[in-house]
């Protein structure tokens, strides 16, 4: 079983379904559901996740969604030492340095999926797209 963390970005592709993002972000997300991996995902990503969802559905459907959406993932903490770190990261983004810090302290993580390869150049963890990720799942079947 691989230990992924998944940016928002790629949630918020999977559950806004923004197309053509969502296709690849629904394939990693089903890989959870079959159990061949463990998705982690940020406590502070729902914050920006229910910022977008709220933009086009009720505060009732939103939660709704984020509540089944939680049964599918780990909900990892967001630390004082994740924020200290990601105030002193050279990161361009802060966010994404929240992200990179939260998947680091995380010592089960196999590696990070994003659309935003860019910018995780520095990772000691490795860093991979939705389609790279997927690949390795196809790549590990045969």
């Amino acid at each position: 079983m691989k230990n992924i963390f998944i940016d928002t970005n790629v949630v918020i592709d999977f559950l806004a379904n923004r197309q053509p993002f969502s296709i690849d972000a629904a394939r990693l997300f089903d890989f959870s559901i079959s159990r061949e991996a463990r998705l982690y995902i940020s406590a502070v990503s729902y914050n920006n996740i229910y910022y977008i969802l709220k933009q086009s559905l009720s505060n009732k459907a939103a939660i709704s969604l984020l509540e089944e959406f939680a049964e599918m993932t780990e909900i990892a903490d967001v630390t004082s030492a994740i924020i200290r770190n990601s105030l002193k990261s050279d990161f361009k983004d802060y966010e994404d340095a929240i992200q990179y810090y939260c998947a680091l302290s995380l010592p089960e993580i196999d590696f990070i999926v994003t659309r935003n390869t860019k910018d995780f150049k520095k990772s000691i963890l490795p860093v991979l797209n939705p389609r790279e990720a997927l690949a390795l799942f196809q790549h590990t079947e045969k």
